[in-house]
């Protein structure tokens, strides 16, 4: 069964004078990061590839999420993730090949609660999920298709939702 996860970025700073795409990591993002990659290694959220948008916060979460993920993941950067709408990030996902069982897109909003939302099936989405989802949010789908290409609105299902605040 082929596995998403969805993570937006950690929260990012507002530099004076920073164009958007070249914001880092706040220093709560800098902590949020690295305590969701110690998460999804203690619940074995290991994927086979990664992709990261370009933009700095993403590339920074990216970096101290890393060495949480046991062993070595393909994982690439896509510039058409940046302030991708949902339709967009759906697109890089299913240019994904088959053989990747679990994937782990590092991107923004509104685009991935957007992505997440329109994948679940009638009744998936927590009330959590419809409400926000914040910065260094976790959304886990699973699907039984296993080809990329055929991802379609309503065919996930909610594994789990994760938040910062909500870790142990």
């Amino acid at each position: 069964m082929p596995r998403l996860m969805l993570l937006r970025h950690a929260k990012s700073a507002w530099p004076e004078g920073i164009d958007d795409h070249e914001r880092p990591l706040a220093p709560r993002g800098q902590k949020a990061a690295p305590a969701m990659g110690a998460y999804m290694a203690r619940e074995a959220l290991m994927p086979d590839r990664v992709i990261v948008s370009t933009a700095v916060r993403t590339r920074q979460t990216w970096s101290l999420l890393q060495p949480h993920i046991a062993g070595e993941p393909d994982a690439g950067y896509a510039r058409d993730l940046y302030e991708a709408p949902a339709e967009r990030v759906a697109n890089v996902i299913r240019s994904q090949t088959p053989r990747c069982a679990c994937l782990l897109v590092i991107g923004h909003n509104p685009g991935l609660q957007d992505l997440a939302l329109a994948l679940l099936g009638d009744g998936e989405a927590t009330e959590d999920l419809t409400r926000k989802f914040p910065t260094a949010g976790l959304a886990v789908i699973d699907f039984v298709d296993s080809d990329w290409l055929n991802l379609a609105a309503g065919t996930g299902r909610l594994e789990r939702f994760v938040t910062p605040r909500g870790l142990p």
